[in-house]
């Protein structure tokens, strides 16, 4: 196993994933989580992870692990990507001894929530195509018809479009794709990447016409890591002294603009690279 986590306040909790992505995670986490320090990392010289193969996504998040224990030493990991959940959570946790979290598609509340029993799920190629899904729904959604489609040139247009782009532009790529699920008659969408939730408002604005509820898993990610830090006794207490919430990227410099752009938003140091 790699090294033992971070102790006491400065600790901080560690946010991975591809992109930017899972922010929407670490912001719901920190508002429930007020007097932790928040780190997140991009890992921008692999994405993105849902076109990859499992070996790769596999190797590239430990190495994105160990990078973040390395530089930070977090207490707990939050793996705030999809992908990256499904296919690495138990390698993760044979390689490292740092408490892990991962986020996976909303299947069960989607159908305890679908009154027609047909549920969406938009995700990335590699969840759609991956057995932890089809488990999920064996699982979770046996009585429900769930279509499940993959949505790669979204991702991409949040990642390196959205935050340029006019509320037209945003609109415009969120209408497409649930125009993909409205012939099949679902009355629930899950959100299976976290990509996706930085265009929470367009989605709602669309599928709330329909009567379509939109689900995702941040509330689930969050009280997770609550429960984890007091079982852990690991919960902070405020500290002026702490260095600030920060926002790495791995590859090489220069450092796009768009990166400082989405630490700001998000209330992160843009801290270099990882």
């Amino acid at each position: 196993m790699a090294d033992l986590p971070g102790k006491g306040v400065c600790a901080p909790i560690g946010f991975l994933d591809s992109g930017i992505g899972g922010l929407p995670y670490l912001a719901r986490t920190r508002s429930l989580l007020p007097h932790e320090r928040y780190v997140y990392a991009v890992d921008r010289e692999n994405f993105p992870y849902g076109e990859k193969t499992a070996a790769q996504v596999i190797a590239a998040i430990s190495g994105l692990t160990e990078r973040t224990i390395e530089r930070e030493r977090p207490k707990l990991i939050v793996i705030a990507c999809n992908t990256a959940s499904v296919l690495a959570l138990h390698a993760l946790r044979k390689q490292f001894s740092v408490p892990f979290v991962g986020v996976v598609p909303a299947v069960k509340p989607a159908a305890a929530l679908s009154r027609e029993r047909r549920v969406g799920v938009l995700a990335t190629r590699r969840t759609v195509e991956g057995e932890y899904l089809r488990n999920l729904i064996r699982d979770h959604a046996s009585d429900c018809t769930v279509v499940s489609l993959s949505a790669a040139g979204l991702i991409e247009f949040v990642e390196g479009a959205m935050e340029r782009s006019t509320e037209e532009e945003k609109t415009a790529q969120v209408r497409a794709e649930v125009e993909r699920f409205r012939n099949a008659g679902i009355d629930a969408l899950v959100l299976g990447c976290t990509h996706f939730l930085h265009l929470e408002a367009e989605f709602r604005q669309l599928l709330d016409a329909d009567g379509i509820t939109l689900i995702d898993s941040r509330e689930g990610v969050a009280r997770q890591v609550q429960r984890l830090l007091r079982e852990g006794d690991e919960s902070a207490q405020h500290d002026s002294n702490a260095s600030p919430d920060a926002l790495y990227v791995t590859g090489a410099l220069p450092i796009e603009n768009r990166y400082g752009y989405f630490a700001c938003q998000f209330g992160l140091s843009l801290a270099g690279v990882l």
